[in-house]
């Protein structure tokens, strides 16, 4: 019997060690490597080439969406489920579109998780009836959105997106937006390339302009003058 090829990223220790315990008693599972963050993810999926990645999102460095949009770019044969304490809706749809081929929290069964995990390996996806509804109305939602002239007014962006986008817009960095936000710089860059395609314009200056153009955020302060 031929197993599949486990890679764990998680930077907890404790729920690290516990779903490695769990993936080697499977007998149809070898777990291959851990990693403790993103960026150790990549490398090891890699060298490793593992067949199959649970992934945790809140990691620090690179968070889990954009090690999965990375590790897919690097390799398209590789399955990964994002396994996470996160609920929002924001980081359901982020992992999806960076490539996940699933999505499931933290608080299910072992039993669950596995019968999931062996879906994905047969070509299926993972996730729950919940995440599904709120999935499928998302769909219904994008598919009454406006034509892409009129949503360029900004009324696809998410709260998120609108806060990185005000924070550049005012002239922040990345590592300046990421600190002000507590988010990854890796996180932040992902939502500004999502907003220059929803914005269609081709760099943050201009999507500044834009959104201060259109109302989307406040203009920046001048400083007072003595």
């Amino acid at each position: 019997m031929t197993k599949a090829r486990v890679l764990i990223a998680d930077d907890h220790g404790l729920f690290r060690e516990g779903l490695a315990s769990i993936i080697s008693s499977q007998p149809d599972f070898d777990l291959v490597g851990v990693a403790q963050d993103g960026v150790e993810a990549l490398v090891k999926a890699k060298a490793l080439k593992p067949d199959l990645i649970l992934m945790d999102i809140q990691m620090p460095g690179c968070d889990g969406i954009e090690a999965t949009r990375l590790i897919q770019q690097e390799l398209p044969e590789t399955k990964i489920v994002i396994v996470t304490v996160s609920e929002e809706d924001e980081n359901l749809f982020e992992a999806i579109k960076s490539g996940a081929h699933g999505y499931i929290l933290k608080s299910v069964s072992t039993k669950d998780l596995l019968t999931q995990v062996h879906s994905v390996l047969e070509g299926g996806g993972a996730i729950s009836a919940k995440l599904a509804g709120r999935m499928l109305d998302e769909f219904r939602r994008m598919s009454l959105r406006p034509e892409p002239e009129e949503a360029r007014e900004g009324s696809s962006l998410s709260r998120r997106e609108l806060e990185v986008l005000a924070q550049a817009a005012a002239g922040a960095t990345d590592k300046e937006i990421a600190q002000a936000l507590s988010l990854s710089v890796y996180t932040v860059k992902s939502h500004m390339r999502n907003l220059l395609t929803k914005l269609q314009v081709s760099n943050r200056r201009e999507a500044g302009r834009y959104a201060q153009s259109k109302g989307l955020v406040s203009p920046p302060r001048l400083p007072r003058k003595n």
